[in-house]
């Protein structure tokens, strides 16, 4: 490691979060709160080019440590560990939405909630990271060839719709006519992306949607999959024109989906659209085995993830498909400053913050509205001894239509459990706390009235956790 200049430097690096020990980065003399400021002298301008450029034989780290400038010299073979844990996935800017859709979530969240939730990204390269949705509104010909030689793969795009003035006026931005020839251009050199529809009643389902479909048939037919999801509306949205589906409308979408199922499996050799659980649900149908979504790669989308979390509960699918820690993976890490702080690439994990009872054999599983649809088929067809009973939470903090289990918060779990019963064992899915352990609204597991064992949000750990045998 060589002697600090005398220079007192001011860098926006990313910091350093952890050293694994005994690691090469260790013995370099790496230190937690270092900021990065350079690689073999040139700085990184994200976590993708951060493992491009420390996957070589013994980088030089530049850091800043206490206002002095510090060069870490990194004894190792290309391919080995460096042993670093960084904050942030993005080191320079994170490429913010200049789009202004009525329907974006975003818009709807309550103010007083931690700073990072509430970045409006549209960014390819959290695409890339996290599977965030892009529009390519701001994407250029620079970005393209980034993707191209570096074979950012897959990407995440929204549509919507295809037709350039309904694409335009549901994002209420003039660039969002012409964007989609970004997405031309990146399938043209061979680069996976997923498509997204956000169906929002009365503005681009009915003969939209159907005209959307025929536009993905007709232009974008090499597209690896598209989740057709419905809108999500919380008591804070202020566009009147945005509401919850109907039940009506539900059964109309999912009918069209389905259809377009058949008619894409005829073309292209598989379904290519799916149909989000929540179109089920309201529809009142019956989910499709798990063989009909291939790949199940739209599973953060909540599409074929109650099919999923069905066959890991019965035992019969060895592998674990688990989703993500909530709606905000991509930014939501504790108490961290920067709006794209998981990087998804720690070296150790983070462990969270649980609390566990002695065993019982009354257990309360707590879930979210809809994941109690979910729940009790699999339950009353579950011979056990144990006394179950399904806790479904109303999402009062965000209300609407919210309904999902990892948009609940530590406020209106802790009403439900207000007058919980201390002799019962309580699950929590870890989907709805962020690595850190915390809620949405800043609440940890700790600040619950009751002790509640954190339970990772997939079929076989919460068969694990009832203690029923394989």
């Amino acid at each position: 490691m060589s002697m600090p200049s005398q220079t007192r430097l001011r860098t926006e690096g990313p910091v350093i979060t952890g050293v694994v020990a005994d690691s090469p980065a260790a013995i370099a003399g790496a230190l937690v709160g270092d900021e990065i400021t350079g690689v073999d002298g040139v700085m990184p301008r994200d976590i993708i080019e951060w493992q491009w450029a420390i996957d070589v034989n013994d980088p030089v780290i530049s850091v800043v440590r206490g206002g002095l400038e510090v060069d870490l010299e990194i004894s190792k073979a290309e391919g080995t560990k460096l042993g670093i844990e960084i904050e942030s996935a993005v080191f320079d800017r994170v490429r913010t939405c200049d789009n202004h859709c009525e329907f974006c979530f975003i818009h709807q969240l309550p103010k007083g909630m931690r700073r990072s939730l509430y970045l409006k990204d549209d960014d390819y390269r959290l695409s890339f990271l996290f599977g965030n949705f892009t529009t390519l509104t701001r994407f250029t010909e620079s970005d393209l060839e980034r993707v191209i030689d570096e074979r950012l793969s897959p990407l995440h795009v929204s549509i919507h719709a295809i037709d350039p003035f309904d694409r335009s006026r549901m994002l209420k931005n003039p660039r969002g006519g012409m964007s989609l020839r970004w997405l031309r251009a990146i399938l043209d050199a061979g680069i996976e992306v997923r498509g997204q529809i956000v169906v929002c009643p009365g503005v681009n389902d009915g003969e939209i949607l159907e005209r959307t479909m025929l536009g993905i048939a007709d232009s974008f037919s090499d597209l690896a999959s598209v989740a057709v999801v419905p809108l999500g509306v919380s008591r804070f949205n202020s566009e009147p024109a945005m509401r919850p589906h109907t039940g009506e409308e539900a059964v109309s979408v999912l009918a069209t989906v389905l259809e377009w199922q058949e008619l894409f499996t005829e073309l292209v050799g598989h379904p290519m659209v799916f149909a989000a659980d929540e179109y089920f649900l309201l529809a009142g149908k019956d989910f499709p085995p798990l063989k009909d979504y291939g790949n199940c790669d739209m599973h953060e989308d909540g599409i074929g993830m109650a099919s999923t979390f069905k066959e890991e509960f019965f035992d019969l699918l060895p592998s674990v498909t688990a989703p993500q820690r909530g709606f905000f993976a991509a930014v939501d890490v504790g108490q961290l400053e920067n709006p794209a702080a998981y990087t998804g690439l720690r070296s150790t994990p983070v462990a969270l913050s649980r609390t566990k009872r002695p065993a019982s054999t009354a257990i309360t599983i707590i879930t979210g509205a809809l994941g109690a649809q979910v729940l009790r088929p699999l339950l009353d067809h579950t011979d056990t001894h144990l006394d179950i009973e399904i806790l479904a939470i109303d999402n009062n903090y965000f209300g609407g239509n919210t309904g999902v289990t990892g948009l609940l918060t530590g406020t209106d779990i802790s009403v439900a459990l207000a007058t919980a019963d201390p002799q019962r064992r309580y699950l929590l899915p870890d989907v709805c706390l962020s690595d850190s352990g915390q809620f949405l609204d800043g609440m940890s597991v700790d600040d619950l009235p009751v002790a509640v064992d954190v339970v990772p949000t997939h079929g076989h750990a919460l068969r694990a956790a009832l203690g029923l045998k394989s």
